[in-house]
């Protein structure tokens, strides 16, 4: 079975990392996957929430949203329903664990990294995109916070970034497209860090089952797009290696 938009089953969509695209933000990235766009915005702040402080730690969080227009037909604001939907408060809880495993609390000091996720255009895959543009958004913010403060430690433990994958009739396909993404049969996310430690993976059979070497084949595939896109993220913002602890 051929893939939507032509591609093999192990290449990635088109890629584009802007990075520094909001002029007010301490760090920013606008990721353009294929036709999925999110723009995402670091805010440093120097103070932690309540039940952080005292504890000499830094503190990493993000919300996450969709414009009206992002998809074919026009969502109501989450603003206008008065509450946001439960997919939102899982996927910012996702971003902002995931973006936590890559820091180094201690090292930040009692601040914190607000990382703001809009999805400007969605054509699958919103969530990954959004960390891995939250993380380089993250590593701009914290090469800025770096000219004024000395940090007691490489506040970064490792690169990061996350991919979405699928099996379709025993085939693993890479980086999915709305399209693949809706009609699957087998659908995982996968966030992981440069050297290739696992963060989370979120698995679902959506129609039947899989089976552990299926497993596999999924998590192999997912480290050739995490290296590409942690290579990407490199490209594009390279002074984000010296906050990297060595490994």
């Amino acid at each position: 079975m051929s893939r939507s938009d032509g591609r093999t089953t192990d290449e990635l969509r088109p890629l584009e990392l802007t990075m520094g695209c909001n002029a007010w933000a301490e760090g920013s990235c606008l990721i353009q996957l294929g036709n999925t766009r999110v723009m995402v915005t670091a805010t440093v702040e120097d103070k932690v929430p309540p039940f952080m402080r005292g504890q000499g730690q830094g503190w990493i969080t993000a919300e996450y949203g969709m414009l009206p227009r992002a998809t074919q037909e026009r969502t109501i604001r989450e603003a206008a329903r008065g509450r946001q939907q439960g997919r939102t408060v899982e996927i910012q809880r996702l971003i902002g664990r995931s973006l936590r495993a890559a820091v180094n609390a201690k090292a930040l000091g009692e601040r914190s990294i607000l990382i703001d996720c809009d999805v400007l255009q969605a054509d699958g895959g919103t969530r990954t995109a959004s960390i891995t543009a939250g993380f380089l958004a993250l590593l701009q913010a914290l090469s800025r916070l770096q000219q004024r403060v000395k940090f007691s430690a490489p506040p970064i433990h490792d690169r990061l970034a996350a991919v979405s994958l699928g099996i379709q009739q025993r085939e693993v396909w890479l980086d999915l497209n709305y399209i693949e993404d809706s009609r699957i049969g087998v659908d995982v996310n996968v966030v992981m860090l440069g050297h290739h430690q696992l963060v989370e993976i979120q698995g679902t059979a959506e129609h039947g089952s899989f089976d552990r070497v299926q497993l596999n084949r999924l998590l192999d595939a997912a480290e050739l797009g995490i290296d590409r896109l942690i290579a990407a993220g490199r490209a594009a913002f390279p002074q984000g290696d010296d906050l990297i602890a060595t490994p």
